[in-house]
């Protein structure tokens, strides 16, 4: 067996064996997403914007709680605090981007001057 074929089944193995382990928590997920959509487009246009409100508060607390998991990685695991760095920032920018369109939705029903 050459090289080439061993790597191509080790990881097809591997992929394999993640997805058995898994299989529940994958279900779980799509399971949501499904769920997440459907709730979502049923939302009535006047609750949008309660509902980005308290989209951003969650995000905001799991902001908070990805900050504190990055204060307890030790200072030489560079992937894992480069990772935490960009979920932050990604985060961040979540929040803030959702601040702004609930900013703008709250302005089309405030009075016309």
């Amino acid at each position: 067996m050459d090289a080439s074929t061993f790597y191509k089944s080790t990881t097809t193995s591997l992929s394999m064996d993640f997805i058995n382990q898994h299989i529940q928590e994958i279900y779980f997920v799509i399971f949501c997403v499904f769920i997440g959509i459907e709730v979502i487009a049923n939302v009535p246009a006047i609750l949008h914007t309660p509902l980005m409100s308290g989209a951003n508060a969650i995000s905001g607390v799991i902001l908070v709680g990805a900050i504190i998991v990055m204060l307890r990685v030790p200072a030489d695991d560079y992937l894992n605090l480069t990772l935490g760095g960009i979920a932050v920032f990604l985060g961040t920018l979540n929040i803030s981007g959702g601040f702004f369109v609930t900013g703008r939705m709250l302005k089309m029903f405030s009075p016309k001057k």
